[in-house]
């Protein structure tokens, strides 16, 4: 009978540790979520649009480029390193994509590519942007290519940084941990254990994300890293992640019906999305596609190589502008 008891009181110092580890855990991640708002607050305005309450920020005056970030991202990584040298001859728009950054998602959405593009399409209409130049990076790169098959009517052309354009047969070692298809296991590990390991483990991550160009140094500051701290910012990371193979597929089949200007920069180092597969494959896909390679150049370009995105930006606006004066929104 003794060794009964012992065995039950093992056992109940067992769930008790581990419930205490399950607390700490989750006011651990409210404080690094707490810290990560203290840091780096909304800067921008919002927005209602059908149920998603987006965060934006813009600069400037003139013909509109609208930025669409990638996965895991926010409106600060174009904001911080183009918005100086942009914003004295365009109006420039940095959306936080639902569920990122400070935005919120409509209750009951997928996060599919599809349904983002609408949401952005809404965006586009309710701030009054005359086809406005869609500038997408990495997984944005995927948003803006749905968004000019559903929509060509309301964008003038696409710059792509590094964009995610060909769905993956399996899912990459690197992103693994962000295939996670439960709703309910994606809303416990984003309130007990991701933050804290992503915080842990959040130079190796940025080091693999900026590889081989160096991390800048106020990145989680200017250039609102700190954001991805927060138990939102990973369960919508991870919906994203999961969401975007629901649509790629098709959406790649119909490369060929975009026509409007369009231009690609990647970097042949990038080790995030395979320059070969993601970039050079688009090669003739896209009528009049404009593609740039940049060697060594990794997965980062807007802060790698800030002065030729800047060019590049400009050289495809020019051309979506001459052909898209203007008009009545839709």
């Amino acid at each position: 009978m003794t060794v009964l008891w012992f065995l039950l009181y093992l056992a109940l110092a067992a769930v008790a540790l581990a419930i205490a580890y399950v607390l700490y855990l989750v006011i651990a991640t409210q404080r690094i979520a707490r810290n990560a708002e203290r840091t780096v607050p909304p800067t921008g305005k919002f927005v209602e649009i059908g149920g998603n309450r987006l965060h934006y920020v813009e600069a400037g005056e003139g013909r509109p480029i609208l930025f669409l970030h990638g996965l895991g991202a926010q409106l600060h990584q174009f904001r911080q390193p183009l918005f100086a040298a942009l914003s004295p001859d365009y109006r420039l728009i940095a959306v936080d994509r639902p569920g990122s950054g400070y935005s919120t998602r409509a209750p009951g959405a997928t996060g599919r590519l599809n349904e983002q593009a609408d949401v952005i399409a809404s965006f586009i209409k309710a701030l009054g942007l005359e086809k406005p130049l869609v500038v997408g990076h990495s997984l944005g790169g995927a948003v803006a290519l749905a968004l000019a098959l559903k929509r060509p009517d309301l964008i003038s052309g696409l710059a792509l940084l590094s964009p995610l354009t060909q769905a993956y047969e399996t899912v990459p070692p690197a992103f693994q941990p962000l295939y996670i298809r439960s709703r309910i296991k994606r809303m416990i590990l984003a309130h007990t254990v991701a933050v804290p390991t992503a915080q842990k483990y959040a130079q190796q991550t940025l080091a693999f994300i900026f590889g081989p160009q160096s991390v800048p140094a106020d990145y989680m500051t200017e250039g609102g890293g700190m954001i991805g701290l927060r138990p939102s910012h990973f369960y919508a990371t991870c919906t994203d992640f999961v969401a975007m193979e629901q649509d790629l597929r098709e959406i790649q089949k119909r490369y060929g019906e975009i026509s409007m200007p369009a231009g690609l920069m990647f970097g042949t180092a990038d080790q995030v999305l395979d320059p070969q597969t993601q970039g050079l494959s688009m090669r003739g896909r896209i009528d009049g596609l404009e593609i740039e390679m940049v060697e060594s150049m990794g997965h980062m370009p807007q802060y790698a190589e800030t002065g030729r995105v800047i060019a590049f930006i400009r050289r495809i606006a020019d051309k979506a502008f001459a052909l898209a004066p203007g008009g009545a929104l839709l």
